[in-house]
C-alpha cells in the first residue's frame, strides 16, 4: 500500500480543513488514502460528515499534542 496523501490545515480554522480535504480528493483515485492534519477540534466532527457525503470512510483520527492527524479513504471509482 502507497503512503496516504498528506493534506496539511494546521493553523486554520473550520471549515478550511474539510475543503482542503475535499480538494485533494478530487484528484485522487478511488480507494485513495488521504491524511489530514488539523489543529481546529471542529476537524473531528467535519472530517466524518464529509466523508460520509462523499461516500467515503475514516479509518482513523489520532490526537498528538494538539493536532489531529485524520486518515480517510475515498470511495470507490464511479464506473460507466
Amino acid at each position: 500500500m502507497s503512503e496516504p496523501i498528506l493534506v496539511d490545515a494546521r493553523g486554520h480554522r473550520c471549515p478550511v480543513p474539510s475543503l482542503r480535504l475535499r480538494k485533494a480528493m478530487e484528484g485522487a483515485p478511488g480507494g485513495a488514502r488521504l491524511t489530514l492534519l488539523a489543529t481546529d477540534p471542529m476537524a473531528r466532527i467535519d472530517v466524518p460528515y464529509l466523508m460520509s457525503e462523499q461516500g467515503g470512510r475514516v479509518c482513523e483520527i489520532v490526537e498528538v499534542e494538539g493536532t489531529l492527524r485524520i486518515t480517510v479513504e475515498t470511495g470507490a471509482a464511479p464506473t460507466g
